[in-house]
């Protein structure tokens, strides 16, 4: 077992990942870091008591897919892995669905590949998910108005997919592939900006040569970001029942709050209830709310829709969501 075998089986050790005396299910396009990817959990499934199988999707759409296909299958027959394999209609799901290619891709991909980790009674999907994955998704999520939830890490185990080198960065892969003489395969569709996360790709290089560190930086910032997430969800969880509730009539407040507090309670209860969230509209309720909570008066009070109201028994406001038009 080389370095970066030895400090990246620490580390899923040390996450906890739940994987031990598994089945896995390893995605393998052949790229650089689904095949870094199978190769690493090759060389330690003894460590983790793993049965490892590998599954292989062709999408329909470069010329080259059947060249790749048959570099993970004389991989996997290297390794004396199973493989599985699927040609999936993209063109015609995506045309079907109004949906783009890329998206079509990753739903196809994604159900097929959760039917087959069913069919071999795997505990997970091993993806090659990797540090560059999670600068670009939380570059992505902003640009989209993610708010502080943009600013999370993507973690190694969610669900059923994991993603055990997500701490690691592309050419640490590639770097790992070359020290073991195993080649890969190149997709030079990613080089193409025809979907937001390659345009983000290549903004980014630029950026990473001003800030070679700039990865590693945003994955400990992210994770402290994460640990005061969890803490403010503790706090407002904790308040329930005591100084908020949310039923069919909408949700039950008894104060004091600070503005901060009010937020937290409303993003919570916002999200519970499938209300509209968005930061600016949640800021803007919050500061309406926080003068009429601590007045004496019960009149009701309407906002933008929203309706706050005396409450019956020992909640002293009700607020209700705006009614929905057809």
């Amino acid at each position: 077992m080389n370095r970066f075998e030895a400090c990246a089986l620490d580390a899923i050790r040390h996450r906890g990942d739940g994987v031990r005396d598994a089945r896995i299910l390893v995605a393998c396009s052949g790229g650089g870091d689904s095949t870094a990817l199978l190769v690493f959990l090759w060389s330690i499934r003894k460590s983790l008591s793993l049965e490892l199988a590998v599954a292989h999707a062709d999408h329909g759409l470069r010329p080259e897919a059947e060249e790749d296909a048959t570099f993970v299958r004389e991989l996997c027959r290297r390794l004396d892995l199973d493989l599985v394999e699927a040609r999936l209609e993209v063109r015609s799901h995506a045309h079907a669905q109004h949906i783009g290619l890329e998206t079509a891709a990753r739903e196809m991909r994604w159900e097929w590949l959760k039917a087959e980790a069913a069919s071999f009674d795997a505990t997970c999907i091993a993806t090659g998910h990797t540090l560059d994955d999670h600068t670009e998704t939380v570059f992505l999520r902003l640009a989209r108005g993610g708010g502080l939830g943009a600013l999370t890490p993507l973690p190694a185990r969610q669900a059923l997919r994991w993603s055990p080198l997500v701490g690691a960065r592309r050419e640490e892969l590639r770097a790992y592939l070359r020290g073991k003489n195993i080649p890969w395969r190149e997709d030079a569709s990613n080089a193409e900006g025809f979907t937001p996360r390659n345009r983000w790709r290549a903004l980014l290089e630029g950026i990473r040569r001003e800030a070679p560190a700039l990865d590693a930086h945003l994955w400990e910032t992210h994770t402290q970001i994460a640990e005061l997430l969890a803490f403010r969800e503790a706090q407002v969880t904790a308040a329930k029942g005591l100084r908020w509730q949310l039923d069919g009539d909408g949700l039950h407040l008894q104060g004091p709050f600070s503005e901060v507090e009010l937020r937290w309670v409303l993003e919570a209860a916002c999200r519970a209830a499938d209300w509209p969230r968005e930061a600016v509209l949640l800021r803007a309720l919050s500061a309406w709310l926080l003068p009429l909570l601590a007045r004496k008066t019960r009149k009701p009070k309407t906002w933008g829709g929203w309706r706050l109201a005396p409450a019956d028994g020992a909640w002293a406001w009700r607020l209700s969501r705006p009614a929905t038009t057809s």
